[in-house]
């Protein structure tokens, strides 16, 4: 009789392993599963950012005032006949001169 309990216990285990740590285990599943959620979170935000690239792309096609915008914000352009004022807070460092 212990010879058989013996016999079952090792024929379960040769049976099982590689249900739990053989090459498409329920470890590796649950890995895969992991792996697949994080690329979807990274998907997620690439595709937000690709939409805003091509909002960004289509105003620049279709008009002038993201030109505009990026000329003023980014070049410190102002149009001719405009007057730039620049508000400096009075506790604040002042800026580099020139």
């Amino acid at each position: 009789m212990r010879w058989l309990t013996l016999v079952l216990v090792v024929l379960i285990t040769t049976l099982q392993w590689p249900l739990w740590f053989g090459k498409g285990s329920w470890l590796r599943v649950w890995q895969l599963d992991k792996q697949l959620q994080e690329q979807r979170a990274v998907n997620q935000t690439l595709i937000a950012r690709n939409a805003a690239l091509d909002a960004e792309v289509g105003d620049l096609k279709r008009g002038t005032d993201a030109i505009e915008e990026r000329a003023r914000n980014e070049l410190g352009m102002i149009r001719q006949g405009e007057v730039f004022f620049q508000l400096l807070d009075p506790n604040g460092k002042s800026p580099p001169r020139e």
